[in-house]
């Protein structure tokens, strides 16, 4: 499967433009863990959502990752969409991107094991958050992202509002500083 490539910074042309950003939240941190929702904002704005219904061999639950992001299995099973009609959905809306993530080893993983159960292969590319980022953003990265999510009201850790908010926070981090041109 290939769903990553180490990849170099962005051209100076591209830091304007808001990147594609995905997220997924899973039944635990483990080896067993599996995703149960995916979500993405892209460049536009525009998101998408969705839970995603476990594979039958997907067993594993953690009660710490369920009281983090607050969705149940049961919830998972009866209204999850089916992990081959998603993985279907993320190869058409998001053929050819690179999209980005700030778990990058655990994002991986979770997406390479829904698209080993839906016996397909990622038409896009997923990479490491923190190749856009300088070394100074790194550095106060955690701080402008507590206060864009304090900003933006964010009750729930799903993954949109998180994709949302990585994309959010860097934006924030690349704006000019207030007093000073561009």
């Amino acid at each position: 499967m290939s769903i990553a490539t180490l990849s170099s910074p962005p051209a100076a042309s591209a830091m304007n433009e808001p990147p594609a950003i995905l997220d997924i939240e899973a039944s635990g941190f483990g080896r067993d863990s599996y995703p149960i929702e995916v979500g993405y904002v892209l460049p536009d704005g525009s998101t998408f959502c969705t839970l995603i219904r476990p594979a039958a061999n997907w067993t594993h639950w953690d009660p710490a990752a369920e009281k983090l992001h607050q969705v149940s299995r049961a919830t998972v099973e009866a209204h999850g969409k089916d992990l081959v009609l998603v993985a279907r959905h993320l190869n058409d809306e998001l053929h050819g991107r690179t999209l980005y993530c700030d778990g990058w080893a655990n994002d991986y993983s979770w997406l390479g094991a829904l698209f080993e159960a839906a016996d397909l292969v990622p038409a896009f590319k997923l990479d490491n958050l923190r190749v856009l980022l300088t070394e100074r953003e790194a550095a106060h990265w955690d701080i402008v992202k507590t206060q864009v999510r304090t900003e933006m009201r964010l009750q729930r850790h799903r993954a949109s509002a998180d994709a949302r908010l990585l994309q959010a926070t860097l934006m924030r981090m690349r704006a000019p500083l207030p007093g000073k041109s561009a």
